[in-house]
């Protein structure tokens, strides 16, 4: 018996066109219509391929993660605690500023203007910063026992505060902040990192 009909578009080239759209436009801003147009399909191939809208999306944020904010998994490898915030800063300024895809972060944007019809996405966006920020909380405290961050530094603090400038930072650049602008936020932040403790 022969299969289904093959899929006749490239799934992952149309993710990102759906990607795109969910990033500029927020979950419940980004119409049916406009993300067929974005992904080169029709509304009955995105349903075959994705399982609607609220699947698709949930996709799009893995395709986020795993490709405009995968420097958040590298930045967790830097050696020093500093170098992991400097990484951080330094990759959201550069995924910001960068002028190939819509201003600031698609987990921000995401959930502008996300009504009770939203609230599972909104959820979803919750869940994943509380899980970006536990990794770098976790990452922290292994600094921290290895007397790279001070005895007296908080690491779930630490990562709430580095979180907060990096969310702080897209807002700044969905308003038209500057490279130069967001670069000096950076600065800022780095400013009141805690220095590491003199063996």
């Amino acid at each position: 018996m022969a299969g289904g009909r093959p899929r006749e578009f490239d799934v992952d080239k149309a993710l990102d066109g759906a990607m795109i759209v969910f990033w500029r436009k927020g979950y419940e801003g980004a119409s049916m219509p406009e993300l067929t147009k974005a992904m080169g399909i029709s509304a009955p191939s995105l349903y075959a391929a994705y399982g609607g809208k609220e699947a698709l999306f949930r996709k799009a944020l893995d395709r986020y993660e795993s490709g405009p904010s995968a420097y958040v998994p590298k930045a967790l490898q830097a050696p020093t605690a500093r170098g992991v915030a400097e990484q951080l800063l330094q990759g959201a300024v550069n995924l910001f500023a960068d002028g190939r895809h819509p201003k600031g972060c698609l987990m921000v944007q995401g959930a502008l203007a996300c009504g009770d019809a939203g609230d599972a996405i909104r959820q979803e966006l919750i869940t994943r910063r509380i899980g970006g920020e536990d990794a770098i909380r976790r990452r922290l405290k292994r600094a921290k026992s290895e007397g790279d961050l001070p005895t007296d530094a908080n690491p779930a603090d630490l990562a709430r505060y580095i979180r907060t400038v990096i969310y702080g930072m897209s807002v700044q650049a969905a308003g038209g902040a500057s490279r130069k602008d967001l670069s000096k936020l950076a600065e800022m932040a780095l400013r009141a990192w805690p220095a590491a403790e003199k063996a």
